[in-house]
């Protein structure tokens, strides 16, 4: 795996990472053995930079990050995020008594006694991002963290952020079929050397060998209401990746190993944490980082997954409050 920088003075990390949210059965029912033999791939891969939250299943893909931790002692550069109290009525809390409790609870159950990269899951519209960043540089200079960054906002409000203390990484989605970052935050990191990840690269299981199909979902998987799951806009987006996999079957390559290239050529500050459960789906991206698109293939990618293809929002009404939209 060909490794890139997080963030200016940050570590050198595979340049794909792994999102841990299905740990936690967000799509359907998870199982922690299944969930620590996707952790040994990741390592057998070099697939190094691991990403989790301390909402994703009220702690249980901390916790079996830390199992895993602790049995088998890997090199891994970690990530977590807060900010997220869970509702009714779901809200954001940036204080810094917060904080730092929900980091002593993800350190728990992490294992660790700091973690590499501690995000703001989402901002808390109210307080100024100026006295979030001195929270997270007092926890830098504590040894808490290594580093901070934030997660669904704009560009605005990361260059006000890093005026104060510099940011890490910015975590906001990003695929083909999510193209928001392209206007303006993408080069906001990259002027600030600040890591841009993408998360969903894989536009949340679309863009696999099969796509992901609304009718089998589980009760638990929050995708049965997303909007680009629902009739007729997942007909329509169906048909549109339909193409394109086709189109990478053509060239040789697997459908998320060259959805992941495409995020990878958008910059070297870039580093995608697909999401999976399983080894086997984790296996489909391997060789992504060696995909090298020639102009021609970049026209057909284009011809068939323009910007804006996507029919439907990203997220539901309820789904979409915190996230800072800025075009």
């Amino acid at each position: 795996m060909k490794t890139r920088k997080l963030g200016a003075n940050g570590p050198e990390v595979g340049a794909i990472g792994l999102g841990c949210m299905s740990f936690a059965g967000f799509f359907g029912a998870a199982d922690d053995e299944v969930s620590l033999a996707c952790l040994d791939a990741a390592v057998e891969a070099g697939i190094d930079f691991w990403d989790t939250s301390n909402i994703y299943g009220m702690g249980r893909s901390e916790r079996v990050i830390g199992r895993y931790l602790a049995e088998r002692k890997p090199k891994v550069v970690l990530a977590t995020k807060v900010g997220i109290v869970p509702g009714p009525p779901r809200r954001f809390d940036n204080a810094e008594d917060h904080i730092r409790a929900e980091l002593e609870g993800s350190l728990t159950r992490l294992g660790r006694s700091k973690v590499e990269l501690y995000y703001i899951h989402r901002r808390e519209a109210e307080r100024p991002v100026e006295e979030v960043a001195e929270t997270m540089g007092k926890l830098i200079q504590e040894g808490l963290i290594d580093g901070w960054g934030l997660s669904e906002i704009a560009p605005a409000t990361l260059r006000r952020a890093h005026a104060t203390v510099p940011v890490t990484a910015v975590q906001n989605e990003y695929s083909l079929w999510s193209r928001q970052p392209e206007l303006g935050m993408i080069r906001a990191c990259r002027d600030l050397g600040v890591a841009f990840v993408p998360f969903s690269p894989l536009a949340r299981g679309m863009l696999g060998e099969t796509s992901v199909d609304p009718a089998r979902m589980e009760a638990t998987d929050w995708r049965a209401t997303s909007p680009r799951f629902v009739a007729p806009n997942y007909g329509y987006n169906l048909a549109a990746i339909d193409g394109f996999r086709d189109f990478c079957r053509s060239r040789g390559w697997s459908v998320s190993a060259a959805a992941l290239a495409w995020v990878l050529e958008k910059g070297d500050h870039l580093i995608p944490i697909p999401g999976t459960r399983t080894a086997a789906h984790l296996q489909e991206w391997l060789g992504a980082d060696e995909i090298v698109f020639t102009d021609a293939d970049r026209a057909e990618i284009d011809r068939l997954l323009p910007p804006g293809f996507a029919h439907g929002d990203r997220y539901g009404d309820a789904q979409t409050i915190g996230v800072e939209r800025y075009c």
